[in-house]
């Protein structure tokens, strides 16, 4: 009787193919990491753009504009669930919990990011996607060309998923879960543990209204058909201007749309920056957490006579600010602002902002409005 040869196991990819696989596995989970705990760390922000994003699709699906309008008011709990998503995720792929169900979503998650960065490039309707916060901004098509890379990886570690060996990691997922909820709700309540904003702590707003370098550029021009690129304008008039690039772009100012003014003095941006001024930030007088302001009210009495001078600063008509101020017996003069300024200079609404000669001394939300001896503090 002839005994069966016994065949080799049947390999799904070569050494070389597996080790790429794994490398591929570790860099997409880590960045999946990374931008989920960096949106996480601002979620208010996450929100913002996200909202952003869903009134573009309304404006232009004015067919479906009910359907976006409708998660709006939700946007906040979704921005979370989707930072916490991308943090789960990449760490179910790095411990290789369920690999299979995991790779299957990150590719779904990153086909809806996908979709996203070429609208946004293509139709140049949102140009800052958002997808690393305020940590690092990419321009919309390179915003794609990131999400085209990262696709084609996940698409690569799924075409090798039959050799990741599934392991009982559900206690790293559960924890990784927690830990990126625990940090949302705590920048929810508190503000970002990390503040990567502008108008952060420590910051100088009058230089970084400025360009830290002289700016250069370069000018595209055109003649008889052909393309030109200059290091200046040219006086010969027959050249046509086609396009200015900016040479140096790290060096543009980081602020550029930061004034405040009010109908009765005026433009007062300048004026901000002299002195010590407490800015009690109100954005939506008609949505703001009214439990807070009596402690806010404690804190603007308290600093009257001192060298701190407190300010209402509002994007908000002068109806709606003088109602609330008038409801809430707040006796201090009140200026307006740019409503997009204001929601990246305080997260919270409303919110305490303290400025010392244009640098920021201190940033509060209503949850842990300052005394009068921390703020004194701060100024000395």
């Amino acid at each position: 009787m002839n005994a069966t040869t016994p065949q080799p196991p049947v390999r799904t990819g070569t050494p070389t193919m597996l080790t790429i696989a794994r490398i591929a596995r570790v860099l997409v989970g880590l960045l999946f990491i990374i931008s989920g705990l960096i949106k996480m760390n601002d979620p208010v922000g996450t929100q913002i753009k996200m909202t952003e994003y869903f009134e573009v699709f309304a404006e232009d699906l004015p067919a479906l504009a009910f359907f976006f309008h409708a998660f709006i008011p939700y946007m906040l709990y979704l921005s979370v669930f989707m930072c916490a998503a991308e943090v789960v995720l990449g760490v179910a792929l790095l411990v290789s919990y369920r690999p299979k169900l995991t790779t299957w979503l990150l590719l779904l998650l990153v086909g809806f990011f996908t979709f996203l960065t070429f609208y946004s490039a293509y139709f140049n309707k949102v140009t800052d996607c958002g997808c690393f916060g305020e940590a690092l901004k990419l321009k919309p098509w390179t915003s794609f060309t990131k999400d085209v890379v990262l696709m084609v990886l996940i698409l690569f570690i799924i075409g090798h998923r039959n050799r990741m060996k599934a392991r009982k990691t559900g206690w790293a997922v559960f924890l990784s879960f927690v830990l990126s909820v625990g940090l949302g709700v705590w920048a929810i309540q508190y503000l970002s543990p990390i503040d990567m904003l502008p108008y952060a702590v420590g910051k100088s707003i009058p230089t970084q209204m400025k360009p830290s370098e002289p700016l250069r550029f370069s000018y595209i021009m055109t003649k008889n058909g052909q393309e030109y690129e200059m290091e200046k304008y040219p006086t010969d008039t027959t050249f046509k201007f086609k396009e200015m690039i900016t040479l140096n772009e790290s060096a543009k100012p980081k602020i550029t749309d930061y004034r405040i003014w009010s109908d009765t003095d005026g433009d007062f941006t300048e004026q901000s920056f002299q002195g010590n001024k407490l800015f009690v930030i109100v954005k939506d007088p008609a949505t703001i957490d009214a439990g807070s302001v009596p402690a806010i009210r404690t804190l603007i009495n308290e600093l009257k006579g001192t060298n701190v001078t407190p300010l209402l600063l509002t994007s908000a008509s002068d109806e709606a600010i003088n109602a609330f101020k008038k409801e809430f017996l707040l006796d201090l003069p009140a200026y307006k602002g740019d409503a997009t300024v204001l929601k990246t200079i305080m997260r919270a609404d409303p919110g305490t902002w303290l400025l010392s000669n244009g640098f920021v001394r201190g940033k509060w939300h209503n949850n842990r409005t300052p005394d009068k001896a921390e703020v004194l503090e701060l100024v000395k």
